[in-house]
């Protein structure tokens, strides 16, 4: 988030993180399969990126450990496949799931520094936030993997992987925006009206669709 003012409100720049992303995909199908494992960690970021951009544009302070916390919850949400989406009935499942983790990290990690001197509570800490930071990241690798997948099947052709290294990073981007999005609204909607008014709506929203889709 360093490359991002802290400007709750301010206007999200999508097409300048799709154009990065799609510029990073292109180069790292360019050179086909090897180039994944450096373009990948580069592309994630740039998606991180905008969805921490989306985040300040619905007014959240990027400094706040929660929208932390939720930029990485958006990419738990699933892919835009109907195979992986947990946005339908996981939604809230996956946000309970990122802060009961959260939760539980921050009170054992206060429980250790009462207990031990300066030097043990800080190698605890250090210890203990790995083992519950890592919990958290492979609940979202979970379903970020599948996109990960498609994602190198795509692009395992030189030159022809470039140009779908670049056409998966603007549609993969494009979505996630658009699930950070959604996500942020809910979150600042929850804020104003308070957080069981709006799960409760929305899960009334969600009943009639999935009885269409049945």
């Amino acid at each position: 988030m360093w490359s991002l003012d802290n400007e709750p409100g301010r206007t999200s720049s999508t097409k300048i993180n799709k154009l990065y992303a799609a510029a990073s995909g292109a180069a790292g199908g360019a050179f086909g399969f090897l180039a994944l494992g450096v373009e990948l960690p580069i592309t994630t970021t740039i998606m991180m990126r905008a969805v921490a951009d989306v985040a300040r544009s619905e007014g959240f302070d990027l400094e706040d450990f929660d929208t932390k916390q939720a930029c990485i919850e958006v990419f738990a949400l699933g892919g835009n496949s109907s195979s992986d989406d947990a946005a339908d009935t996981g939604y809230y499942a996956v946000r309970s799931f990122a802060t009961q983790t959260m939760r539980h990290l921050s009170k054992e990690l206060a429980e250790l520094a009462a207990k031990q001197t300066t030097k043990n509570a800080q190698k605890l800490v250090a210890e203990q936030s790995g083992k519950w930071l890592a919990t958290l990241i492979e609940k979202v690798a979970a379903r970020f993997g599948v996109v990960v997948t498609e994602k190198f099947a795509a692009q395992a052709v030189p030159v022809v992987g470039a140009v779908a290294g670049a056409s998966i990073n603007l549609l993969f981007t494009d979505f996630y925006q658009d699930m950070a999005r959604g996500h942020f609204i809910v979150k600042r909607l929850e804020r104003t009206y308070g957080f069981d008014d709006v799960k409760s709506a929305y899960q009334q929203i969600k009943k009639p669709d999935r009885g269409a889709r049945a």
